[in-house]
C-alpha cells in the first residue's frame, strides 16, 4: 500500500489511487434511480436527451461522463485523459459542481467569475442545467433518497460536503 505523508493525506490524493470500477455501481444507481423516480427530466431536456455530458471535478483526478437518454441513462467515472469526446463539458471544483447541484451556489454568477467553465454545446448544458433545477426536492435529495436503507449515510455525507468550505459570495 503506498503511503503518504500525513500533511499529503487528503481525499484528492487518496482519489488518485482509488480504482475507479468501484465507484460505477453507485454512479449507476444515482444514474437509474433518478431517471426512473423523475422520467420528467427526459421530456425538459428534449433533444438534448441524447447528448454526451463530462462533468469535470477539476481538482479530483477523474471525469464523469453522463448519458442522460430516456431508453439507458448512464453515469460513469473515467480518468480524464481517457475521456471520450462529449458534446458539452462543465468544469469547476468539486465543491463548487455539488453545491451547483444542491442549490447553494448560484451558476451564473459562478459561469460569469470564471469558477464553473462550459464548453461545447451550451444550448444543451442550458437545458440540462433547467432540467436538472425542475426536479421535485432537489437532485441531491432525489440522489440520496437513490440509497434505499442506506440513504441516511447518503444524507450524512451530504451534510458533509454542504459543512466544507464555508460560504461563498457565489452563494444564492
Amino acid at each position: 500500500m503506498l503511503a503518504l505523508p500525513a500533511d499529503r493525506l487528503s481525499l484528492v490524493s487518496l482519489l488518485r489511487y482509488f480504482p475507479l470500477p468501484l465507484l460505477q455501481p453507485i454512479l449507476s444507481l444515482i444514474g437509474t434511480q433518478v431517471a426512473r423516480s423523475q422520467p420528467e427530466i427526459f421530456l425538459r431536456l428534449g433533444p438534448h436527451a441524447q447528448k454526451t455530458f463530462i462533468i469535470d471535478p477539476t481538482d479530483l483526478p477523474f471525469v464523469l461522463l453522463l448519458k442522460p437518454r430516456p431508453d439507458a441513462p448512464a453515469l460513469s467515472a473515467c480518468r480524464r485523459a481517457e475521456a471520450p469526446p462529449s458534446h458539452a463539458r462543465i468544469a469547476g471544483t468539486f465543491l463548487n459542481l455539488f453545491r451547483l447541484i444542491d442549490g447553494s451556489l448560484d451558476g451564473d454568477a459562478l459561469f460569469f467569475s470564471r469558477d464553473l467553465r462550459v464548453t461545447g454545446d451550451t444550448e444543451a448544458v442550458v437545458a440540462l442545467r433547467n432540467a436538472l433545477d425542475d426536479i421535485d426536492g432537489g437532485l441531491v435529495q432525489a440522489v440520496t433518497g437513490s440509497f434505499g436503507p442506506l440513504s441516511p449515510i447518503a444524507a450524512m455525507t451530504v451534510s458533509h460536503f454542504r459543512s466544507l468550505g464555508g460560504r461563498s459570495s457565489h452563494e444564492r
